[in-house]
């Protein structure tokens, strides 16, 4: 694995995500308020919170697709604001909206983004099969991606943001409608690459169990700003012996339990079908949040 130019030399290098008195408005609507936060390198961070609470917004500035002010986010020591090129070079997203072409099939798709992401000529063909292997999509690459189950497109979007070896992973909604166990196959996946890479994690869930058991760090959002930081256990340790992040969720949100916020409905959609599900399941998420 390469070293990153950031931390090279440095024996504590600084954090994967750093904040500082981040703010966001659309018109008059403020989306994010003077938000401290940092993840460190090599860690599962989740950031949690009803919808409307600012995730989504937050993730978007982190990954260059709204404007940040200068000074206000670095990414692995990079100016969010003044470096957007290098930023993206490090970042793998994988969005709530459908990213995947059902068209295509699943290596071309990977294929594609191998090429949007600039992965050297010489190494993308490697690279792709990588990644289709890695996400257990080997056997299915040929086929067009719209014959694919929930799970699978998924799994074929994660191939898609790894391709390029990013250093930070950042997951908007991973499994919104997905079955248990199509959401156990693109954590186990996701687990394994971390492990065998050393890459940091950032995901937006609704679903506390996920969080409390794959995040080591939670930042809880509610009207734009954190409410609550740390592990799971310290965050469930503060409430009661017997709390559980539910609790935590709704101790400091008032109750809005998975996205059931300032009047938004919840996302309820169970999914086990295909591209066509995914895409409502995900039409709905963005939506409500």
């Amino acid at each position: 694995m390469s070293t990153d130019p950031a931390s090279a030399g440095s024996p504590h290098p600084g954090p994967a995500v750093r904040c500082a008195g981040l703010r966001h408005a659309f018109g008059t609507t403020v989306a994010v308020d003077r938000l401290d936060l940092e993840v460190r390198r090599g860690e599962v961070f989740g950031l949690l919170g009803p919808n409307g609470a600012g995730k989504t917004t937050t993730i978007r500035m982190i990954t260059t697709l709204l404007p940040a002010p200068p000074d206000a986010i670095t990414v692995l020591g990079r100016d969010v604001a003044r470096q957007r090129t290098a930023v993206r070079r490090l970042i793998g997203y994988v969005p709530q909206q459908l990213s995947a072409d059902g068209t295509l099939s699943g290596r071309e798709n990977v294929m594609l983004f191998a090429r949007l992401f600039d992965v050297p000529r010489r190494e993308r063909r490697a690279q792709v099969e990588s990644v289709l292997d890695a996400m257990d999509l080997t056997e299915a690459a040929d086929r067009p991606a719209k014959t694919y189950s929930g799970g699978m497109v998924r799994r074929l979007e994660l191939a898609q943001a790894l391709v390029s070896a990013p250093k930070l992973l950042v997951l908007d909604e991973p499994t919104v409608g997905l079955d248990p166990v199509a959401r156990d196959g693109v954590w186990d996946r996701i687990a394994a690459i971390r492990e065998a890479t050393g890459m940091t994690v950032l995901v937006t869930t609704h679903a506390m169990q996920e969080a409390d058991e794959h995040c080591e760090r939670i930042a809880l959002m509610h009207r734009s700003r954190i409410r609550a930081l740390g592990t799971p256990a310290e965050l469930k340790a503060e409430i009661g012996p017997d709390a559980t992040l539910d609790d935590v969720f709704r101790h400091n949100t008032g109750d809005a339990l998975s996205g059931e916020a300032d009047g938004k409905p919840a996302d309820r959609t169970i999914e086990t079908g295909g591209m066509r599900d995914v895409r409502a399941a995900r039409r709905t998420a963005g939506r409500v949040g």
